[in-house]
């Protein structure tokens, strides 16, 4: 089993504690947490959104796929950009608790939903 790539959006870069952001693509910062098929973290990286929202290029979700996940656990996100994930096979989780660590126990636990609905609040275009 090869292991697990997942994508949080953050907006600090304090390893495990980060705090998940409210607003998906303006998080501050991507953080990538690789868990092993026994269930161990075994890389855990901070990387700056550096997409259009943040004065760089591109859009968020375009950014994520570029870090090759294979989850992505955020508490929602517009119509549009889950619509991207979707079609990659990204599976987009919706988060149940404020820090990294929280986040990636209930992950490994089985405890996240899917994300099936965009948020209708989304007022900024992909």
């Amino acid at each position: 089993m090869p292991n697990e790539r997942i994508v949080i959006p953050v907006i600090e870069n304090s390893g495990l504690e980060s705090r998940l952001s409210e607003h998906f693509g303006r998080a501050p910062y991507f953080m990538v947490v690789e868990i092993d098929s026994k269930g161990e973290i075994v890389n855990i990286e901070a990387i700056p959104n550096t997409s259009e929202h943040f004065g760089g290029f591109g859009r968020p979700p375009d950014k994520i796929l570029q870090l090759r996940p294979t989850a992505l656990i955020t508490y929602g996100m517009g119509p549009r950009a889950l619509s991207i994930f979707q079609q990659a096979r990204v599976a987009v989780l919706r988060a149940n608790a404020s820090t990294v660590r929280e986040v990636i126990e209930a992950f490994k636990r089985n405890e996240l939903e899917e994300l099936t609905e965009g948020c209708r609040e989304a007022r900024h275009p992909l």
